[in-house]
């Protein structure tokens, strides 16, 4: 830290970790959220747990975002400029960011759920990104209780100025209605 100038300490002291997601659960339905993918009988916001559900591991946690039986994504963009983090301190410091997405299976009817985020320069061009496999889920196979996904970015190099996160899936029967995955509790931190 020798190399940094005393307002970058002063400004990485200050930042305070707390999720940039915003609406991360569904409590104000879709707001913050731009629906990317909208198939089937489109997204829902329900309370847990919800049909052929388990409960969610974090009792403050009341709802979840329900896919349907075509691809459903939505994706939030968020400006870490925006959210307080300087150029400087993003391009020298690199501080960690570290994502992470909750999502689970009905018991009645399997589904596939994706995650794709990436950090992005000002143009908005990927800098790097995380894009795990899709994750097939079926009753037989799962007792449909939540999953957690976690990645860190680091040393990542200067430029990031946005994070992309984008997740969803469908139901893999083609069933009229929300017996597709099921996602909530999704954040991105950056770490001071």
């Amino acid at each position: 830290m020798s190399d940094l100038s005393e307002e970058m300490v002063a400004e990485l002291l200050s930042l305070e970790k707390r999720n940039l997601i915003k609406n991360p659960h569904g409590a104000e339905q879709f707001e913050g959220w731009e629906i990317t993918e909208n198939g089937g009988s489109q997204w829902r916001v329900e309370e847990l747990p919800g049909d052929c559900g388990k409960e969610f591991p974090d009792e403050t946690v009341q709802s979840y975002f329900a896919t349907s039986f075509e691809l459903c994504l939505k994706k939030q963009v968020l400006d870490l400029r925006a959210e307080g983090y300087s150029e400087d301190l993003l391009d020298t410091v690199q501080p960690k960011i570290t994502v992470q997405d909750w999502y689970a299976g009905r018991s009645d009817c399997g589904c596939i759920y994706q995650l794709s985020v990436s950090l992005l320069n000002e143009s908005q061009e990927t800098v790097q990104d995380f894009k795990p496999d899709p994750v097939s889920l079926e009753p037989e196979n799962s007792d449909c209780s939540w999953s957690q996904v976690t990645h860190t970015f680091e040393g990542y190099g200067p430029g990031v100025r946005f994070v992309s996160f984008e997740h969803g899936g469908q139901d893999s029967k083609y069933w009229d209605g929300w017996f597709g995955v099921r996602v909530t509790n999704s954040s991105v931190e950056v770490q001071p």
